[in-house]
């Protein structure tokens, strides 16, 4: 709480090429602390993506008057899981970020939320990106692979779109006040 303010640290996750780092650009209201680096082999590189986020990714925004969140995203490569468990400190919900064109994404998304939830029982959002891409896997294919996280909502989410996004945290937030 910050005087008659509340804040909120929300973690963004998922897998590489996801779209946590545009997420945190999109939505931050301050400029964001982002830590990309070059990615240092062409075999690692996706489509366009050059750079990838080595520590976090940290943006902040406000919901009205009073609501202030904190939104750390955690990097995408198998060699950066560890920040995961660093970054998931005091969080209050969860956005998991699944790469609708990528088939390791669901794997992936849902190895973050098994490893949030050992420690943590948060309200958590599965979005699903890149739904646009050609050979990307429909919504009900994604939904059925994540059957055993029922629980969790799962939405469609272009990381560009600020409406969008914004509409995403007021519903988490909703689930946190909840």
């Amino acid at each position: 709480m910050l005087g008659n303010k509340k804040a909120f640290k929300i973690l963004v996750t998922g897998s590489f090429g996801s779209g946590k780092t545009t997420f945190i650009k999109t939505l931050s209201e301050i400029d964001p602390l982002t830590t990309e680096k070059k990615i240092s082999s062409l075999s690692e590189q996706v489509g366009e993506k050059k750079t990838t986020t080595v520590a976090m990714d940290m943006g902040k925004l406000k919901i009205g008057e009073d609501i202030e969140i904190h939104l750390f995203a955690t990097p995408g490569q198998d060699r950066f899981d560890f920040m995961l468990d660093i970054l998931k400190r005091g969080i209050l919900g969860g956005i998991v970020l699944v790469d609708a064109a990528n088939p390791k994404s669901v794997e992936v998304a849902e190895r973050f939320a098994e490893k949030i939830r050992e420690s943590h029982d948060i309200p958590l959002i599965f979005c699903v990106t890149k739904t646009d891409v050609p050979g990307a896997k429909s919504l009900d294919e994604i939904k059925a692979h994540l059957g055993n996280f029922d629980d969790i909502p799962v939405e469609v989410l272009d990381p560009r779109d600020k409406d969008k996004g914004k509409e995403v945290l007021i519903k988490l937030l909703s689930m946190i006040l909840s």
